[in-house]
């Protein structure tokens, strides 16, 4: 008896201990003692920090794809939230423009930073040429509706609400104004973050991306104001797949940049309201992903799952250069809805780590011989001085189907959208010198062939010779009702020679 006494004795006394410890180092953090070690959360625990100290502080917030500062306290403080939504008409695509209801003007909305244990005073204003009445529902929030009640704000209106920021991690916010998904799908949905006390490490880079799916009553690109589409949504049929509200948000000269050897963080939110992202980088690994948003990271990542209404911060060191491709993983909301971002990274190769390309030969596998025969039949024939046209379209047919039938297909079709046609082509016709210059320099941006429009890139076919370059391109214009014509190993020289890329002409 005397025994178990003791025991409960010493088991008390340490828990005891233990408890006042963990006051001791709380409450030296909440006066302020900057060489203080954080009040243990533990993984998920909600902490409440204790009253704000200090004046009040305007939270600073930013538009995507920037991020506020960090935080840089060791103290709870009140911060004041003034978000503005705003209706209003913008690009969703080239030509096609869209009524957006928006948070701070921008979709997704601002980006809100704070700390855990802060106590945020938030003002939602609804401009005064708003057509609805909207909130917001904050899912870092700790009450009814994550502020939704209490935030309904009829046009020309504000609404104020306080709440303490109890869990650290990204969350996302959004609209809850009946009917929920609609204001969803029209772009009212943003990212809190609550810092942990300690404040995350330090990267070289953060850039706030967000995704979403929306839902118009044209086509995908079909030109002008396009309306909301309450049947495609409900069918969970979106027209586009976006990041950051707009097609081509996150590309060309809003690509997103950084350096070789630089940390690169992604807050990477999904408004929905539908779909489920398959967020991954082309060409890189997520040395670190906190799914969910939580505080349990993973380590080397390749894609990383985002639920409608979820979030997740990722991760990565950048180590040679090139433009690497954010993308929704579902490819076909990538290539054919819009789900596709740029980051450009600028320094010097590392060859150790990626060589780049050091062979790119033709290979027809069990077909090679009777192909490659053609092929040589043209080039003894070239040496000798006998080469005729039917040469040329002999060799440029078995040099077409190993290079470039991929793209362009084996009837020369192309794929609708994505690669345009060279059959019966009025882009070639109209100039079919130009295609020389465009097949030894690439060709980028937009171009209208056969009445439709095309915006993808195709690279210098470097790796042909001139001579084969001559044979494809004879074989193309003599085929699929193209005017027909000759092309030479010396023209396609001269062409290789000149310095300025082919433009893309309409």
């Amino acid at each position: 008896m005397k025994y178990a006494l003791c025991i409960a004795a010493m088991t008390a006394t340490l828990l005891l201990a233990a408890c006042g410890g963990s006051r001791d180092v709380a409450t030296a953090a909440l006066a302020g003692d900057a060489h203080a070690a954080p009040a243990p959360t533990g993984l998920g625990a909600p902490v409440d920090f204790g009253p704000p100290q200090g004046q009040p502080i305007h939270a600073v917030l930013t538009s995507p794809p920037h991020v506020p500062p960090p935080v840089n306290r060791n103290y709870p403080a009140k911060v004041i939230v003034d978000l503005e939504v705003v209706e209003k008409e913008m690009q969703i695509s080239e030509g096609v423009s869209y009524t957006f209801w928006t948070f701070g003007g921008t979709v997704p909305g601002s980006f809100i930073r704070v700390r855990q244990g802060d106590t945020v005073e938030f003002h939602l204003k609804n401009a005064p040429d708003s057509k609805m009445p909207h909130n917001i529902d904050l899912h870092g929030v700790t009450g009814p509706g994550g502020g939704a009640a209490s935030s309904f704000t009829a046009p020309g209106h504000q609404s104020q609400f306080t709440f303490k920021a109890l869990n650290q991690g990204i969350y996302v916010y959004h609209c809850a104004t009946a009917p929920v998904g609609m204001h969803i799908a029209n772009g009212m949905y943003g990212l809190i973050l609550v810092e942990p006390p300690e404040g995350l490490p330090p990267v070289d880079h953060e850039y706030y991306v967000m995704q979403g799916d929306f839902y118009t009553t044209g086509k995908y690109r079909e030109k002008g104001l396009q309306p909301f589409d309450m049947e495609k949504a409900i069918d969970e049929k979106p027209t586009y797949v976006l990041f950051n509200g707009k097609e081509g948000a996150l590309t060309g000269d809003n690509a997103l940049t950084a350096k070789t050897n630089q940390n690169v963080r992604l807050f990477v939110g999904n408004g929905g309201p539908n779909l489920v992202s398959s967020f991954h980088v082309i060409g890189e690994i997520f040395d670190r992903v906190q799914p969910e948003g939580g505080t349990v990271a993973q380590h080397n990542v390749q894609t990383t799952l985002i639920p409608a209404g979820g979030a997740a911060i990722v991760e990565f060191h950048t180590d040679v250069p090139g433009s690497y491709v954010l993308v929704d993983h579902s490819i076909f909301r990538a290539f054919n809805k819009g789900a596709l971002g740029i980051l450009k990274v600028d320094g010097p190769e590392n060859k150790a780590i990626y060589s780049g390309k050091e062979v790119d030969s033709v290979y027809l596998g069990d077909r090679s011989e009777p192909n490659l025969k053609a092929v040589s039949t043209a080039a003894t024939a070239h040496a000798a001085g006998t080469l005729t046209k039917e040469d040329q379209i002999a060799a440029g047919k078995q040099l077409f189907t190993g290079t470039c039938s991929v793209c362009h297909q084996a009837n020369g079709e192309g794929l609708p959208n994505v690669f345009p046609p060279l059959a019966k082509s009025d882009f070639l016709a109209a100039d079919p010198k130009r295609a020389m210059t465009i097949v030894t320099h690439g060709l980028s941006g937009k171009v209208k062939v056969n009445g439709h429009e095309y915006d993808s890139v195709m690279p210098p076919m470097a790796q042909l010779t001139d001579d084969e370059v001559a044979n494809i391109l004879t074989y193309v214009i003599n085929s699929w009702g193209n005017p027909g014509g000759q092309y030479t190993k010396e023209e396609v020289g001269k062409a290789r020679a000149a310095a300025t890329p082919a433009a893309a002409e309409h």
